[in-house]
């Protein structure tokens, strides 16, 4: 059986010869790469390839997490819009009692004892 071609090697045998590799010294790497069959750049490649794996990238998001990020957006929006109107509630509630302070009650009878108003 022929070994396999650096091309044809998976993710795991690629990294295993960069780990491996990374513990040698330089006289060992080169009878390494002769017994590998690989080739110095194609080894820095390898390990350049692995490193840009490790950098900080944010997850990526599945289509489950996607639809509740969406979820939590428009409850976010409604949480907002209600606040709002509560809110404003509130405020017409505080209006309304300082209007009957200065006013007094409106649902007094102005009517005379006639009943004409005047």
């Amino acid at each position: 059986m022929t070994p396999k071609r650096p091309q044809d090697w998976t993710a795991e045998e690629k990294l295993s010869a960069v780990i491996e590799a990374a513990a040698l010294s330089d006289e060992e790497l080169g009878a390494f790469l002769r017994r590998k069959g690989i080739h110095g750049a194609q080894l820095k490649e390898w390990r350049q390839i692995v490193l840009s794996g490790l950098e900080k990238r944010p997850p990526r998001l599945s289509k489950k997490s996607t639809a509740e990020a969406r979820r939590i957006r428009e409850l976010e929006r409604e949480l907002a819009r209600k606040e709002k109107a509560l809110a404003e509630a509130a405020a017409l509630l505080v209006l309304k009692k300082k209007a009957q302070a200065i006013w007094g009650d409106g649902d007094d009878d102005t009517a005379g004892k006639n009943g004409s108003g005047f």
